[in-house]
């Protein structure tokens, strides 16, 4: 068996651990939204709810620039251009910042925190895991992508850009 088939099963293995990890984080999560309660006024809750659809909105807009980039490429070649050249892993970013505005929803300052804390867990674990996967399959660009750019904190004076971008409808046929 070569590197990349092996390196392929045991990302098949690791998916089935990752939604048994996913569905207890979610039921933490749940588990939060219906103890955990409020402590501030009226206007201060609704401007915390106020943030927390402006977390929402920039987690959807994130995710949908990163998969116009990403495009269905992800284990074909290294992406480094557009949300990708600013870090290397912008959807799971944005879906931290997309869960913390869910949990900023209830009002309560500890559940968005607590969000954001699970998924950054979440997706700490899973992106060690791809970065192993990733390393095997695309090699020394890979290795040189990893030393040059942050993993998951964006550091803007990275962004480069290309002049056009290809979008693969069939991406979103499946």
């Amino acid at each position: 068996m070569t590197a990349a088939a092996r390196s392929t099963s045991e990302m098949g293995r690791y998916q089935r651990r990752r939604r048994v990890l996913l569905a207890l984080l979610i039921g933490a999560f749940c588990a939060l939204l219906i103890f955990g309660g409020s402590l501030h006024d009226e206007l201060t809750h609704e401007r915390i709810e106020a943030h927390g659809i402006a977390l929402i909105l920039i987690g959807i807009g994130g995710r949908l620039w990163s998969i116009l980039y990403i495009g269905g490429r992800k284990s074909a070649e290294v992406v480094t251009t557009g949300p990708y050249s600013v870090m290397r892993n912008p959807l799971y970013f944005f879906s931290t910042v997309a869960a913390v505005g869910i949990g900023t929803q209830t009002g309560s300052a500890i559940v968005a925190v607590a969000s954001a804390v699970l998924c950054a867990a979440a997706f700490h674990i899973v992106t060690l895991r791809e970065e192993r996967h990733l390393t095997t399959v695309l090699g020394a660009p890979y290795k040189d992508y990893v030393a040059r750019v942050p993993r998951f904190f964006p550091n803007p004076r990275l962004y480069r850009d290309q002049a056009e971008v290809t979008f693969t409808p069939r991406i979103f046929n499946h």
